[in-house]
């Protein structure tokens, strides 16, 4: 019998005490609405989501891209709430190469820098490198993003580089995207990290 692909393994609910991680459905489209409704969120993302139309087509694309397999969304529930915090997902997921990207992460304004962001990214590279074998997990984001960078550098990811004028961004401004990494050698130090929970802010 051959094992289960990476697509099948990524229908899998993750949790933790903190968050619940659950396959992107139809059901969650008005919770996700909910805390989704906040320009804040997009500033750095490639989609703009300023209407309800905007909403509407980025959750469609969501669900599409779940259901032909290009990416594993998640909705990540704040179990101290019971809410529907935000999403995450995997992408880019090149199986022969034991690689993939985390990604497409948002949170709504009540969920930031409560440890969320932390406990989820968690899940999902617990989740990569221990059910799914990788050798890889990477992150990208827009240089000029200066609270995901050190969130990632918080969760024990390694910054790469920059590639210059990746993408367009709303609006026609050319985003420097930069690429940061876990490997699985690195793994087991980062898991340790993870564990200790998420840094605490440093009042300026």
């Amino acid at each position: 019998m051959n094992a289960p692909s990476w697509t099948e393994h990524t229908t899998a609910v993750l949790e933790n005490d903190r968050v619940r991680l659950t396959p992107l459905t139809e059901a969650d489209r008005e919770g996700v609405r909910a805390v989704a409704m906040d320009p804040d969120i997009w500033r750095y993302f490639v989609a703009a989501v300023d209407t309800d139309a905007d909403f509407e087509a980025f959750f469609d694309a969501a669900l599409a891209d779940r259901a032909a397999g290009r990416r594993a969304v998640w909705t990540i529930t704040d179990k101290a709430s019971g809410r529907i915090a935000g999403s995450m997902s995997f992408g880019n997921m090149a199986e022969a190469d034991r690689r993939l990207e985390i990604g497409w992460s948002w949170l709504g304004r009540d969920f930031r820098g409560r440890g969320v962001n932390h406990w989820a990214k968690a899940l999902l590279l617990e989740h990569a490198f221990e059910v799914l074998g990788a050798e890889r997990a990477e992150f990208k984001t827009d240089v000029l993003n200066t609270q995901a960078r050190r969130g990632l550098v918080n969760i024990g990811a390694t910054e790469e580089g920059v590639l210059r004028s990746f993408n367009y961004m709303p609006g026609g401004r050319r985003r420097d995207a930069v690429f940061y990494s876990v490997l699985r050698s690195e793994w087991p130090t980062v898991r340790a990290l993870l564990a200790h929970g998420p840094k605490k802010a440093v009042p300026a």
